[in-house]
């Protein structure tokens, strides 16, 4: 074998160059899927909570400051090219939205999910990561922090108790 060629001592200090750049972007690219999780679940805690709030008050009109609910998949993935059916499948209109057409009260389905879990849990005291492992949402610390955030929505509508630091369990009816 002989000695190496200086083209091919380039082409191996660019691929070394490039499998660095990979696993440097592929441990970016992870830490902002995560960042983006938590934002998503903060963004819609924050519009479940506006949307409670302007169903409380009495013949409110919606105010022009208040933004309707934001689609944040639309600006962190590209839409599909080929725009079928399932494209308007995945546009239905949010809970609060059929509440409201229908005249009756309909939480958001995290809520409804923690609300049955506590029916179910009696007079038990579970911690907030606790519901969010029995939902299936301890996959990250966004998934558990919106549980934290619709529990505490849940104390200060009194649909639950806080028993302790971090604990939490069913209202007395």
């Amino acid at each position: 074998m002989g000695p190496v060629t200086p083209k091919a001592r380039n082409i191996e200090i660019t691929a070394e160059s490039l499998r660095e750049d990979l696993a440097r972007l592929e441990v970016q690219k992870q830490a902002l899927e995560r960042e983006l999780s938590a934002v998503t679940a903060h963004l819609d805690s924050v519009q479940r909570a506006l949307s409670a709030l302007q169903a409380l008050m009495p013949l409110a009109a919606p105010s022009a400051a208040a933004p309707g609910p934001v689609d944040v998949r639309a600006t962190a993935e590209p839409a599909p090219a080929d725009t079928t059916e399932d494209a308007d499948t995945s546009r239905e209109k949010p809970d609060h939205a059929e509440a409201e057409a229908d005249g009756e009260p309909k939480y958001g389905k995290l809520t409804e999910q923690i609300l049955k879990y506590f029916a179910e849990a009696a007079d038990t005291d579970v911690r907030a990561r606790d519901v969010a492992a029995a939902l299936g949402r301890d996959t990250d610390s966004g998934s558990i922090n919106a549980v934290r955030s619709t529990l505490d929505r849940l104390v200060g509508t009194s649909r639950i108790r806080r028993v302790g630091r971090g604990l939490y369990r069913a209202a007395k009816p």
